[in-house]
């Protein structure tokens, strides 16, 4: 019965481990159309991990309203500064593997 119990706790090493989704930091200011733009082509890619937004207005911080000004968007994966101003879906796509793939050997 002990057995049947400790092997209810361990994990299922059959079982593929969740995929974690990829930080994308968009910089941003309201009304920017450049910023609705690189979003949308974003949403168009085809990537292998799913994402995770973080949309931040610069108007609300003056420390990165000094450092991005009008050199908005700035686009990050997980915390990396990927692109600025713009971007097409194959782009995005193309550079988004690279940085995973990247990652996880990093990891390995």
């Amino acid at each position: 019965m002990l057995r049947r119990l400790l092997s209810k706790m361990r994990p299922d090493r059959r079982k593929p481990s969740a995929v974690h989704p990829v930080t994308l930091t968009l910089y941003t200011r309201p009304d920017c159309s450049l910023c609705d733009t690189m979003k949308r082509e974003v949403e168009r890619a085809r990537v292998s991990r799913p994402l995770r937004w973080v949309v931040v207005d610069i108007e609300t911080d003056p420390e990165l309203e000094a450092r991005y000004g009008r050199s908005i968007p700035v686009l990050e994966i997980d915390g990396q500064v990927a692109f600025k101003g713009r971007l097409t879906a194959d782009e995005f796509a193309r550079k988004f593997e690279r940085r995973v793939a990247a990652s996880a050997g990093g990891n390995a």
